[in-house]
């Protein structure tokens, strides 16, 4: 697999040059053999957006970047200074955080990136943003999937389902192995390769090559840290939700054998139902993470199998700010 992974872009990075002879701006424009080398060969046809495209960008970026690392950092401060929320649950709070704040903490590499409007930093800026980003991602996800996992059993067995410190070390333990075969192969070339994408100020593993190894990749990747941590987390929410709505239906008719209205306190009465508000958590919480991953899961899909010519560069560029 390395020996092919080294040779995607074959005559690419020779006749790249020429195509800008027109005198419209490529792509691809003052970068060397090296870079061009790393560069998928669909992105060399392209001409470059606007300046404004990048400074929009870029600005974008800036925000969320430091709404992220505020927020985030925050939580990480809060759980270290604040013994009384050093719960084994938050364990799992505090290890989504810094998965969320290692995501954002890439985003100077892109930033720098749109502001000199281009690959500015390289082979070795695009692996550091790749594998930053793998970890993040992944890691992210399924850590995602154990908070599900860790409410499902809160609620769904009260007396023996609390998770204890030591089980929830272990799982933050298992989701960082998890994600580190998906960071560290494309890393080193033993399966995938990073490369750079869209506007080409961002990275991600390569799902534009036509080759088995590719389509493999793109396919293993997708399944195992989108769509597993997805299944997982509509079955324990929809697992809570079916038990709530049983433990409500137990509590009507059981107020129907007392002739009364309800179990419920006066003061809950008018208020809105403990099913509703939970399933529309639980529809919430599913809806974000698909709504987070499917863009990237189709587009990385169409790439490897579908027609490319619809993976424009503004394109790619949605779900890599998304």
């Amino acid at each position: 697999m390395k020996n092919e992974t080294q040779n995607y872009n074959v005559y690419g990075a020779y006749f790249a040059p020429l195509r800008s002879s027109d005198g419209v701006k490529m792509l691809v424009d003052g970068l060397d053999s090296a870079d061009l080398a790393v560069i998928p060969e669909h992105w060399l046809s392209y001409t470059s957006p606007p300046a404004s495209a990048h400074t929009a960008l870029a600005l974008l970026y800036i925000f969320f970047t430091a709404a992220a690392l505020i927020g985030n950092g925050l939580v990480i401060f809060i759980f270290a200074t604040s013994k009384s929320l050093r719960t084994s649950s938050n364990l799992l709070i505090l290890n989504l955080a810094i998965f969320d704040f290692i995501m954002m903490a890439k985003a100077p590499i892109f930033i720098y990136n749109s502001a000199m409007r281009g690959f500015a930093t390289g082979a070795l800026g695009c692996q550091i943003f790749s594998v930053m980003g793998a970890y993040s991602g992944i890691g992210a996800s399924m850590t995602n999937a154990c908070i599900a996992y860790d409410r499902h059993s809160t609620i769904t067995r009260p007396l023996d389902g609390r998770l204890s410190r030591g089980k929830a070390l272990l799982m933050i333990a298992c989701v960082w192995i998890y994600a580190t075969p998906w960071a560290l192969m494309p890393l080193f070339n033993v399966w995938g390769r990073f490369v750079p994408e869209g506007y080409l100020t961002s990275c991600t593993f390569d799902y534009l090559s036509n080759s088995f190894d590719t389509k493999l990749f793109v396919v293993c990747i997708f399944t195992c840290s989108c769509l597993f941590p997805m299944c997982f987390i509509i079955y324990f929410y929809s697992g809570i939700v079916k038990q709530v709505f049983a433990h409500e239906a137990a509590l009507r008719e059981q107020a129907k054998k007392m002739n009364v209205e309800s179990l419920r306190s006066n003061q809950n009465a008018s208020a809105e139902s403990a099913e509703i508000r939970i399933a529309k958590a639980a529809l919430t919480v599913c809806f974000l993470f698909v709504a987070s991953w499917t863009p990237y899961g189709v587009m990385s899909l169409i790439g490897a199998f579908g027609d490319q010519q619809l993976l424009t560069p503004g394109v790619t560029m949605i779900p890599a700010v998304a």
